[in-house]
């Protein structure tokens, strides 16, 4: 019994580290990333689809993002799905395909966006927390209705505490690779 709270807190907790890594993703930083094109929804024969599924997205340059669509006539929507998405790009075509220049962001722009980062690291750093103490209410449960003794919860709070501050630590890697990322000029 105990082994299953734990294995349903480590699942949670991954959940909350992989949410981190998209949610990072979505975020502009000096380089091009498709990522920044995940939520544009283009309007495919009246429903409206991921850009991924109407066309093929590619990196050429560090700055640059192409898109090619499957049909030429999808240029149009494509444009006004990304114009409409407000990510603050300008595309552009040649009638084959559309070019997305980022421009390079100001050291002000910059710092703005490590805040962000910053708060949603912290943000999920509390999740993980909170499945901590979530898990060890619990494995307390368990204990009071005699289903362990005394002695496996605290071998078991134990290892709730190395769970959490190794994921913690994977949070804080995220976080200060995706600075990096950032700050690069």
């Amino acid at each position: 019994m105990p082994s299953t709270v734990i294995t349903e807190m480590k699942a949670h907790m991954d959940k909350s580290v992989e949410d981190l890594r998209k949610e990072y993703q979505k975020i502009r930083t000096g380089r091009a990333n498709t990522g920044l094109l995940d939520e544009v929804r283009v309007d495919y024969y009246g429903n409206p689809s991921p850009l991924s599924q109407v066309a093929s997205l590619a990196v050429p340059e560090p700055r640059t993002i192409t898109i090619t669509p499957w049909e030429s006539k999808m240029i149009g929507p494509i444009e006004k799905a990304i114009l409409n998405a407000n990510l603050g790009l300008t595309p552009g075509n040649d009638g084959k395909m559309i070019r997305l220049t980022l421009p390079p962001l100001t050291e002000d722009r910059r710092k703005e966006i490590v805040k962000g980062l910053k708060k949603m690291n912290e943000d999920h750093k509390v999740a993980v927390r909170n499945i901590r103490r979530k898990t060890i209410d619990d494995l307390k449960k368990l204990e009071k209705d005699k289903a362990m003794t005394e002695d496996d919860l605290k071998k078991y709070e134990k290892e709730v505490q190395t769970v959490t501050d190794a994921l913690i630590v994977r949070l804080d890697e995220i976080l200060s690779h995706k600075e990096k990322e950032v700050m690069e000029v």
